[in-house]
């Protein structure tokens, strides 16, 4: 049976402790929240586990621990982008051997890559992982901007699952979706599900499905529904929090938000720093408004 890769997948974060290890079991408990309010899969180091700021072999720690809990029950796909061919070959052959279910990658970034570079890097990728590859398209994150027909080759290419698509965009997610039949595109703005969804997105993968998770759970099912009203007004609620996080500081603010929820340590890797009391204070009023936290 093939993996059907739709619905909700929290881009999860990484705990720490206070040395600045990965918190094991605190990533098991994030782990089992999620599963238990109705994700359909876990989307593992991308831009929201902190991942270009972690070893190689901590990537390789955080993927082993999610994969032991999740323990194929649910989808699990893998981001092993990385500057370098070589790093990110290493890092999907690793997660092929644990099992996931496919690998991600956003292209090669801070150089002036060609788009020729670009696909190359791509096509050795899917050799190396033997897995079904998600292209991350993040130009906001790492400055490259790759158009449809840049893309057009790729996805047209089996091996190729589809794109998480972090871009306000939706002219080219709607384009990129009418490439392949059973291409998939998962939206990667939390404050836009709706709107990547209306322009024919498979679901989403995002960074405040780690804390409130269960808001889009029930906006994609509204949606399916076609009970539009009331998923709005829940978009309306991750808004604000988003809104809020935003002006905290985005990584420090949810890393607060797991928390406040008992899940794990604020710690980020440094150079993030954390929240003063006041900005604590004006994230809790946030969650609690907006139904994302229980007294």
């Amino acid at each position: 049976m093939m993996t059907e890769f739709k619905g909700i997948y929290p881009a999860l974060m990484t705990p720490f402790d206070a040395g600045g290890n990965v918190d094991r079991a605190a990533l098991r408990r994030l782990v089992r929240m999620n599963m238990e309010k109705g994700v359909n899969g876990f989307y593992v180091c991308g831009s929201t586990a902190e991942v270009f700021l972690l070893t190689g072999a901590q990537r390789m720690e955080i993927l082993e621990t999610v994969m032991a809990e999740v323990n194929h029950a649910l989808p699990v796909i893998a981001h092993v982008g990385c500057i370098s061919q070589a790093q990110a070959e290493e890092l999907a052959r690793h997660a092929a051997r644990l099992g996931v279910d496919a690998v991600s990658s956003v292209p090669p970034f801070y150089y002036p890559f060609t788009a020729e570079e670009i696909r190359r890097y791509y096509l050795t990728l899917a050799d190396a992982a033997k897995r079904p590859v998600l292209i991350y398209n993040i130009p906001g994150y790492s400055g490259v901007r790759l158009t449809v027909e840049d893309l057009r080759p790729l996805l047209e290419d089996g091996r190729f699952l589809g794109v998480k698509h972090t871009s306000s965009d939706f002219f080219m997610l709607e384009r990129m979706r009418r490439i392949r039949s059973d291409l998939v595109v998962m939206n990667g703005l939390d404050e836009m599900f709706l709107a990547g969804l209306s322009m024919g997105a498979d679901g989403g993968i995002g960074s405040t499905y780690n804390f409130m998770a269960e808001k889009f759970v029930a906006m994609y099912r509204l949606f399916q529904a076609g009970r539009m009203r009331e998923a709005l007004k829940i978009q309306g609620q991750v808004n604000a929090v988003v809104e809020t996080l935003l002006s905290l500081g985005l990584m420090a603010a949810e890393k607060e938000a797991l928390c406040l929820m008992g899940i794990c340590s604020s710690a980020c890797m440094r150079p993030f720093g954390g929240l003063s009391d006041d900005q604590r204070s004006i994230l809790k009023k946030a969650l609690s408004d907006n139904e994302c936290l229980c007294d």
